[in-house]
């Protein structure tokens, strides 16, 4: 890694509007590029990987069963826009479908379901045996999302163009959310890809599920070509925009990636900070299989 790879990395994090930092491996030899990879960021949804697993270590442990049935009810459901927490009636399904809704469309429902199952504590426990040190959850979506809209107060949505309340917001301060690190993201993606997090059938089943997200605006716009996979987990609030993946080429090259971003503005669409996110990745990856 250069110091002007690194300079050109944040230039196009600042021409996109937004500032971030990033981390990216490779996940057979070691070889790395570190644009901050050891700063604190706030996960978001980034962290359904970390409960993803914890799920997978617990079942390869027997202390639950991926087809076991769980209810979701309409009353009490978390919020969100996709799969359980848009659905109007009743729903019930297996632990390991409820683990592919969350990954794939970022269903806070089915989230909250598994933290439910699993333990917050029991995920915590889960990166700390595989080394994140800088990792933590400290609560479930739903909590997550109540101190959002408390920190907002009555004005809505619309408050957070008012820069006292953006200021405010828990959700934002990773010392306050569930938070993380770029280099801790990379390991733990590291470890579902080496085998090293669960058991192999286990780490294949993981690796399968984040291959079926459907988000193709971030990571994978830096990577569009027919034979490259890439797989991964988005994560969003306001402002943040994160996603953490891996990316295989033909020739069996595998690249463990995570970018974290804070934005300027508070738009909920911006195109441009999203596909900064493949952009920097591109320029990573191409750097690792340079060597």
């Amino acid at each position: 890694m250069t110091p002007s790879l690194v300079r050109r990395i944040h230039a196009a994090f600042g021409e996109a509007g937004v500032t971030g930092s990033l981390h990216a491996v490779d996940v057979d030899s070691g070889a790395q590029v570190d644009a901050g990879a050891d700063a604190p960021v706030v996960t978001a949804s980034v962290h359904k990987l970390c409960l993803l697993v914890a799920l997978y270590r617990q079942a390869a442990d027997g202390v639950v069963d991926l087809i076991e049935q769980i209810e979701c009810s309409v009353a009490g459901r978390t919020a969100g826009p996709t799969g359980l927490a848009a659905l109007l009636d009743p729903v019930r399904l297996s632990l390991r479908d409820a683990a592919q809704l969350m990954m794939t469309v970022s269903d806070n429902a089915a989230a909250d379901l598994l933290m439910d199952r699993v333990g917050t504590e029991a995920v915590n426990r889960s990166t700390a045996a595989l080394g994140l040190e800088q990792t933590l959850a400290l609560h479930d979506f739903d909590a997550m999302l109540a101190m959002l809209r408390e920190d907002i107060g009555q004005g809505g949505p619309a408050a957070l163009l008012t820069p006292h309340v953006l200021a405010r917001l828990r959700v934002l301060d990773p010392a306050r959310t569930n938070h993380s690190t770029p280099r801790d993201m990379t390991r733990l993606l590291t470890a579902v890809w080496t085998d090293a997090a669960a058991p192999a059938e286990h780490c294949a089943a993981m690796r399968r599920v984040m291959g079926l997200q459907v988000w193709p605006h971030r990571l994978a716009s830096g990577f569009p070509f027919d034979d490259v996979r890439v797989a991964g987990k988005t994560g969003s609030l306001p402002t943040v925009r994160n996603e953490v993946g891996v990316v295989e080429y033909p020739d069996g090259g595998r690249y463990a990636v995570a970018v974290f971003t804070r934005s300027a503005s508070t738009a909920a669409n911006l195109p441009g900070a999203d596909a900064v996110i493949g952009t920097v990745a591109r320029m990573a990856v191409d750097a690792l299989r340079a060597r």
